[in-house]
C-alpha cells in the first residue's frame, strides 16, 4: 500500500527537500506540494491524502487553521496531519492538539524523523517521541494541581498508560515497561480514549501534562 503525502510548506526549499526524501521511499508518493494554507486545504479535500505534512506558518490560513478545517472537531471523515514546527518560535501550535493533529515534526529533525512521522500517522498512530512532542508539551502546557473529575476516572493502571504514552513511549514500549501483552496495552488505550473524550495519543498526552498526571 502506497502512502500518499501532501506537503504544504511557504519555503520552496523545504517542499523540494520534503518531496524528495518522501518520493525516494518505495511506500510513499507525494501527490501534492502547495504553497499557502488556503491551497492545502483545497487540495487535501480533492486528493484525500493519507498524510497531510502541514507548515504552521503559512500565507492565507496558517497551519492551526488548516488542521481545524481538515481534522478538527465536527470534520466528517478527518485527514491525518502532522504539523511541522521550529518549536521555539511556534508556540502557538499547542493548540494543534485541539484541532486534531496526529503529530509534530521540527523541520531540522533530518529524513529519518520524517519518514517516521508520516508512517506513524499512516498507521492511524502519532510521532510522540521524546525529542518533539513531550518537549513541546512541556513548554506549553501549564499543569494543574490534580486532574479534573470524572465521571469515569481512569483506574491505577490506565493512568501509568498515560504517563508512558505522555512520555513518548510506543505501545510495545508501553507493554514491556508494565508487563503486560500489546493487546491490554491497546485494551486499555480504547478505554482511556473514551473516558477522555480523546481522538489520538497525542490528545493523551496533552490531557497528561495538562492535568498534572505528568510533571
Amino acid at each position: 500500500m502506497t502512502i500518499r503525502v501532501l506537503i504544504a510548506d511557504d519555503q520552496q526549499l523545504v517542499r523540494t527537500g520534503f518531496q524528495m526524501i518522501l518520493d525516494a521511499q518505495p511506500d510513499m508518493e507525494v501527490v501534492a506540494a502547495v504553497a499557502d494554507g488556503a491551497e492545502a486545504v483545497s487540495e487535501a479535500r480533492r486528493l484525500r491524502p493519507d498524510v497531510c505534512l502541514l507548515d504552521i506558518r503559512m500565507p492565507k490560513l496558517d497551519g492551526l487553521e488548516v488542521t481545524r478545517a481538515l481534522a478538527g472537531p465536527g470534520v466528517e471523515n478527518p485527514l491525518r496531519v502532522v504539523i511541522v514546527t521550529t518549536f521555539d518560535l511556534d508556540e502557538y501550535v499547542y493548540g494543534a492538539l485541539r484541532s486534531g493533529a496526529t503529530g509534530f515534526l521540527l523541520k531540522d529533525s533530518g529524513p529519518t524523523l520524517l519518514i517516521e512521522a508520516v508512517r506513524a500517522a499512516a498507521a492511524g498512530d502519532a510521532l510522540v517521541s521524546p525529542s518533539v512532542t513531550v518537549r513541546l508539551l512541556q513548554h506549553l502546557a501549564q499543569p494543574k494541581r490534580a486532574a479534573p473529575s470524572m465521571n469515569d476516572p481512569l483506574t491505577d493502571r490506565e493512568l501509568d498508560v498515560v504517563r508512558l504514552i505522555a512520555r513518548g513511549r510506543t505501545n510495545q514500549e508501553v507493554a514491556a515497561e508494565l508487563f503486560v501483552s500489546l493487546s491490554t496495552v491497546k485494551t486499555h488505550l480504547g478505554s482511556i480514549f473514551a473516558k477522555l473524550g480523546v481522538r489520538n495519543r497525542v490528545e493523551i498526552a496533552a490531557w497528561a501534562w495538562e492535568s498534572g498526571v505528568v510533571s
